[in-house]
């Protein structure tokens, strides 16, 4: 097992060196950073390895990875899965990768050193060595939302594609034809899957979706409106926009109005992953609702099945659609409550 004697050794620099790199300190230069990571991955490094294989007791602690802590979908997440763990006995230390894939993989470097039980992760991408490594190296580790194809350990997800056929043929019957998706980074397994539920619900109908009406976002409000700006200056621009998370959702509503026009009457939205926000926006606005605590509670579950010795399943939790008002559904009639 390579130590940080070694890392210093091959990258030609001091163990204090190896030290703040490790720990994201500011003051090393981006040579001397590269070299030390290059020497990381080179050597199969990870801090306090041995120690950690040895030892016998627990931390009693989790780490939890999440994509983007400014996401409400994932700051819900990591509310349940802290209330989770804490009922059983853990507490959580959070990192926030802000979808950035070199920032995951330094949060969980930093959770193995301290010393923690087991890794919850949603990952920022598809392709990351180091949990590949973590996962091959038998540390307790389960995947939430999003999974690594490859990665053999317990996945805890929401199933969409039911819900996005129901939202298309919802979407249908109100009379819509031209629908655009603003999707997910290709990286991400949630970013894929939601571009070929919405296609396959598409052609259920006979519709077909041109390249033109497909945006490639980055689950950011920014990139949501990019791509909006993008479909509103096509020459048939589309009937409804379908954005693959709330925040590009956000950022679809805010070009929308900065054109000028109105949702529903000009162009319709709807968006993946419900939030309490949407039910107080002017129109109150269509979308697809994971179980969100279902999902945390579980993913704890298993991680401290792993952890206790047990064998958990992964476990796969079906969305389903909010019908609201932003696609041109009809206002309710409030007599009806009279």
């Amino acid at each position: 097992m390579a130590s940080i004697k070694d890392v210093a050794a091959q990258a030609g620099v001091s163990v204090a060196t190896v030290s703040r790199v490790l720990n994201s300190h500011p003051s090393v230069s981006p040579d001397a950073r590269t070299r030390v990571r290059a020497a990381v991955d080179a050597l199969g490094y990870r801090p306090n390895a041995v120690a950690r294989s040895l030892r016998t007791d627990q931390t009693r602690t989790l780490g939890l990875v999440i994509s983007d802590v400014l996401n409400p979908y994932f700051t819900e997440l990591a509310r349940f899965v802290e209330e989770e763990a804490r009922a059983l006995g853990y507490s959580v230390i959070i990192g926030n990768a802000d979808e950035r894939p070199e920032l995951q993989d330094h949060h969980v470097r930093t959770l193995l050193d301290r010393r923690i039980d087991g890794l919850l992760v949603s990952p920022a991408d598809g392709d990351s060595a180091l949990m590949a490594d973590v996962a091959r190296d038998g540390t307790p580790m389960v995947f939430v939302d999003r999974w690594m194809p490859g990665v053999d350990v317990p996945v805890v997800r929401a199933d969409g594609r039911d819900a996005i056929r129901d939202l298309v043929a919802h979407l249908h019957a109100l009379g819509h034809r031209r629908l655009a998706i603003i999707a997910g980074p290709a990286a991400t397994t949630t970013g894929n899957e939601r571009v070929e539920a919405f296609r396959e619900a598409l052609r259920a109908h006979r519709l077909t979706l041109p390249d033109v009406h497909i945006g490639q976002g980055d689950f950011q409000a920014d990139s949501g409106r990019r791509v909006t700006e993008r479909f509103l200056a096509l020459p048939e621009p589309p009937e409804v926009v379908f954005a693959a998370d709330n925040l590009m959702a956000l950022g679809a509503l805010d070009a929308i109005r900065a054109a000028g026009l109105r949702v529903p009457q000009d162009i319709g939205l709807a968006a993946f992953d419900d939030i309490p926000w949407f039910v107080h926006t002017d129109p109150p606005i269509t979308a697809i609702a994971q179980p969100t605590g279902e999902l945390g509670r579980a993913a704890v579950r298993a991680l401290v099945d792993i952890v206790e010795g047990r064998s958990p399943r992964s476990v796969t939790l079906p969305a389903r659609l909010v019908v609201r008002r932003s696609c041109g559904e009809p206002a309710p009639d409030r007599r009806s409550n009279r």
